[in-house]
């Protein structure tokens, strides 16, 4: 990522990035690694990062949540800049860094996804699609986060070995439904994939 910035990353806990979506007045969801440990009931490898998931028309609840932060934006092909209060981020952004202060380490990441019609749509191919109801699910101790079929979705484009990890341990939780998603939207979007003989 460039744009004259540090790319030190200093992950806020999950608690407090809960907390503090907990005030937003919309939908959202942990993403990333983190929301395949919340959906496996354990903590099983370190983070560099962690994510939030927003629609893309809820974007401007993160300068309300983060209040007196910094934000910026990720324009592509991985270009930092601050994001602007109000500005509306076009839909080939898909990536905002937030940090408490100027010369503090990024906390949050949050990632913009799309919807139509209450259907989420997927960023890498518009052909894959869910009802906004049903992209998420809630751990026991009430943080939202992103089903793990769809956050293995994202991962499988170029598998890194913590991919993989999430994906070994995820897969024994998926149900037959799970599993039948994630093997078409693979197969819709990749074609062949290392993964998909595993799912079925």
């Amino acid at each position: 990522m460039t744009g004259g910035t540090s790319a030190r990353w200093d992950p806020a806990p999950l608690r407090e990035v809960a907390d503090l979506f907990g005030r937003a007045g919309c939908r959202w969801w942990i993403a990333g690694g983190h929301a395949i440990e919340l959906a496996v009931g354990r903590t099983f490898r370190p983070h560099d990062d962690i994510d939030v998931l927003l629609l893309r028309d809820d974007q401007h609840a993160v300068q309300e949540v983060l209040a007196g932060w910094e934000w910026w934006a990720a324009d592509p092909p991985g270009t930092l800049r601050p994001w602007r209060p109000g500005e509306h981020l076009h839909p080939g952004v898909h990536d905002i860094w937030c940090r408490p202060a100027p010369d503090a380490a990024w906390r949050i990441q949050v990632m913009l996804d799309e919807a139509e019609h209450g259907q989420w749509v997927s960023r890498r191919d518009a052909g894959v699609r869910r009802p906004v109801a049903g992209i998420g699910a809630v751990s026991p101790d009430g943080i939202p986060y992103l089903r793990p079929e769809i956050q293995l979705y994202y991962k499988a484009k170029h598998p890194r070995p913590k991919d993989e990890q999430d994906f070994d341990a995820a897969l024994p939780l998926l149900d037959t439904e799970q599993r039948a998603w994630l093997a078409r939207a693979l197969t819709h979007t990749l074609g062949p994939h290392p993964w998909t003989p595993r799912l079925h």
